[in-house]
């Protein structure tokens, strides 16, 4: 586990010299004030359905899901809106054209659906898996770069379709896709693999029939910085969404750290950045290059994070993170910087033609807050600026109920998905924000779908049950039981955090979580505070100055709530008026905390609904601190 002083040197470097604000939130900035309309690279030239879009604006999502301010968000939609109809059809895209990088922006359209539940982003992503099913492919399976690219595969590709792919089949349920996604990294790293360096060419020619492809290989001649980031881009991206126990899944960490291994050797010593060409270092003309370095600064923070690397790999993201700060960020204006140092628009073949010759990739222009480049700083920076915090809950999971709280609603795709106070919810009513700081503070979380007996419990340091079923929620409830009881009271003793959450008497089973409730001191009154009409939120106001949890959220919002009764070992943490709002209790080596409303549900977190001044998501990050600081 890594040191709190190394993790200290960190945070501090993320700030050094440029302010308080975080570097993604001043690129951030930059950006939105640059495409605030759209992303015109070409004044008069319209808009095209393009992947730098979709690198730029997953930056931004990113940003989203670290803060939780709306504006973010709302850029997002925004910027696709202009796109997508209310049919879901895509303005700019001809599914004829089956290029892969017409597939980069589907994951954007799958957080709309999944936030919004708006179909017509469902109709549009649908649009693009539907493209990627009669994508042309070479004889081994692996699809074509673009129709006017026949049988060629390029490591660009890998990142345009197969995150997108990944994501689509988890969320539709697609199982038998993950081999098929498997196997297009498999034979890339096959086929396009240097043996002495162990990088990637940028492309290979299965007919050997392009001027670039060596005739016995059919590899392109170079090795080229951003073509090697998209690869490990898209590998880190993909390895997420694939079932744990999946045959494939190992196989892909495995290409993955070898790809590690070849990116830190390429690793320029000295200033900590990556070439354009990244094996030909010293040779006359070649230059570092901005895009690539913030790729796989991501590639390999994000890879350490979810435990796909060794912690090793994290130095090389830290160098390589200081090193662009110091060649490639300069101060645009008061809460701005620019990102310099990008190599524009690169490929293959095409009229004129591109020999993908040493020269060639030597000649493209090098421009300034390329989109491609800029997204691909702000997803490096959200990665490295979640550094500070991981050491909090390093090697703890956090257990989320889904047995006692066990709705379900059908989706675009016509399946049954479990929703509702859920991680994987995106929508209002889940808690995919908070399952986001509990992975801000390096713990995992997990879902528990069956009763809580000793065997379950037993590997979570953080137990949260919230809203339990009523028969109006569900057809059979499953009510809580004398040997729930038992089983989690035994946990807390023993060291266990349990993190309760009701609602108010219209909306939560009462009786049976009582008696939970009541082992702890605890009794969820059938009341109901804090009524709210339309977008009054100031009826919803609280205010938590001076609470030894809440100490940076403070102005927060919570509305139709059951108040609490309490006596030992239970005590009051938040009061208002004669009502106990919150309040915790220790027993034996743990602790409880209990409150009549699920409040940091992502309708009040992530910053879409609430006033900008409200502090929910502050005050979920106490929260999560709380559950996963060790009890004293």
């Amino acid at each position: 586990m890594l040191r709190k002083s190394f993790l200290i040197i960190l945070l501090l470097s993320c700030y050094r010299s440029y302010g308080q604000e975080s570097l993604s939130n001043q690129m951030a900035a930059t950006a939105m004030e640059i495409w605030k309309d759209s992303l015109i690279m070409q004044p008069g030239v319209p808009v095209k359905w393009a992947y730098d879009e979709g690198v730029f604006l997953e930056g931004i999502e990113g940003l989203w899901k670290n803060t939780g301010e709306g504006k973010y968000f709302n850029f997002i939609k925004k910027s696709m809106d202009r796109f997508v109809t209310d049919s879901g059809t895509i303005n700019r895209y001809k599914f004829s054209d089956y290029t892969l990088d017409n597939i980069k922006n589907g994951r954007v359209l799958l957080t709309l659906y999944k936030v919004t539940c708006n179909e017509k982003y469902y109709k549009a992503a649908k649009l693009l898996r539907d493209q990627l099913r009669s994508q042309p492919r070479v004889t081994t399976g692996g699809f074509w770069h673009k129709k006017i690219y026949p049988h060629q595969m390029w490591l660009d590709g890998l990142y345009m379709a197969e995150p997108f792919y990944a994501e689509y089949a988890a969320t539709f349920n697609e199982p038998e896709d993950f081999k098929d996604i498997a196997s297009q990294f498999i034979q890339m790293e096959q086929y396009g693999t240097d043996p002495k360096s162990g990088l990637m060419y940028h492309g290979w020619d299965e007919n050997r029939e392009q001027k670039w492809a060596n005739k016995t290989t059919g590899q392109s001649p170079i090795i080229w910085g951003r073509a090697e980031g998209w690869y490990a881009m898209g590998l880190v991206d993909v390895i997420g969404y694939f079932p744990e126990h999946d045959p494939y899944r190992d196989t892909l960490i495995q290409i993955f750290n070898r790809v590690a291994v070849a990116l830190t050797k390429a690793q320029d010593p000295k200033s900590g950045v990556w070439y354009q060409v990244m094996d030909q270092p010293t040779r006359a003309g070649n230059f570092l290059e901005a895009s690539s370095s913030c790729m796989f600064v991501y590639t390999l923070a994000k890879g350490v994070r979810r435990g796909y690397l060794p912690t090793k790999y994290l130095a090389a993201a830290q160098k390589g993170y200081e090193g662009i700060k110091k060649r490639f960020i300069t101060k645009r204006a008061e809460g701005q910087i620019d990102l310099n140092g990008v190599v524009g628009a690169t490929g293959l073949g095409g009229n004129p033609y591109r020999d993908g010759s040493y020269e060639y990739y030597l000649s493209e222009k090098v421009v300034t807050n390329d989109p491609k480049g800029v997204g691909a700083f702000l997803l490096a920076s959200n990665e490295m600026e979640l550094l500070p915090t991981q050491h909090i809950g390093a090697g703890k999971t956090v257990l989320l109920d889904n047995y006692f709280n066990n709705e379900t609603r059908t989706d675009a795709a016509g399946d049954t998905v479990s929703y509702h106070y859920t991680w994987n919810d995106r929508s209002n009513s889940g808690f995919s924000t908070l399952g986001h700081i509990v992975y801000k503070c390096g713990a995992k979380t997990a879902t528990l779908k069956t009763a809580p007996d000793k065997e379950h419990l037993k590997g979570a340091s953080v137990y949260i049950i919230v809203d339990p079923d009523t028969k109006l929620e569900a057809a059979h409830p499953n009510y809580v039981s004398e040997a729930d009881v038992r089983n989690i009271t035994e946990w807390v003793k023993a060291g266990g955090t349990l993190v309760l959450m009701s609602n108010d008497s219209n909306n939560s089973e009462f009786e049976h979580f009582n008696t939970l409730a009541a082992a702890f001191g605890m009794h969820f009154n059938e009341d109901s505070r804090n009524k709210v009409l339309k977008n009054h939120f100031e009826t919803g106001t609280f205010n938590l100055e001076n609470n030894p949890v809440f100490k940076t959220g403070k102005k927060v919002y919570m509305k139709e709530i059951a108040t609490l009764a309490i006596k030992p070992p239970a005590k009051a943490l938040f009061t208002d008026g004669k009502d106990v709002i919150m309040a915790t209790a220790k027993m034996g080596k743990g602790r409880v905390f209990a409150v009549g409303d699920p409040w940091l549900y992502n309708e009040y977190t992530d910053g879409r609904k609430l006033p900008a001044d409200y502090q929910n998501y502050p005050a979920a990050e106490d929260l999560v601190k709380w559950m996963l600081t060790p009890n004293k």
